[in-house]
């Protein structure tokens, strides 16, 4: 997966993600891999009944610090997932594509 569009305070950031991909395992844990290689792993969870999504990178430096939280996803299919963050004052938005 692919981070194809970040936004923070309605501010485009997209480009600082650009040299990461993420892969998600069945066990709850998500590599983040910096141009080609595993930066941080963290864990990830998702409900289907909220439209929760979470994910949390402990001791990650920016920009991963921005992903950490709960997300309430907006639209989705297979191959994509929008999502909204509100934490104080800061407001993001994200959309992750699928490889």
């Amino acid at each position: 997966w692919v981070i194809t569009s970040f936004t923070l305070n309605g501010t485009t950031i997209t480009s600082d993600f650009s040299p990461y991909k993420f892969k998600y395992y069945s066990n709850k844990t998500v590599d983040a891999i910096n141009n080609g290689s595993v930066e941080k792993t963290g864990t990830w969870d998702g409900n289907t009944t909220t439209m929760i999504i979470s994910a949390n990178f402990s001791s990650a430096i920016y920009p991963l610090t921005k992903i950490n939280g709960n997300w309430l996803i907006t639209r989705n299919s297979w191959t994509y997932v929008e999502a909204t963050q509100t934490a104080g004052s800061e407001v993001k938005t994200l959309r992750l594509d699928k490889l």
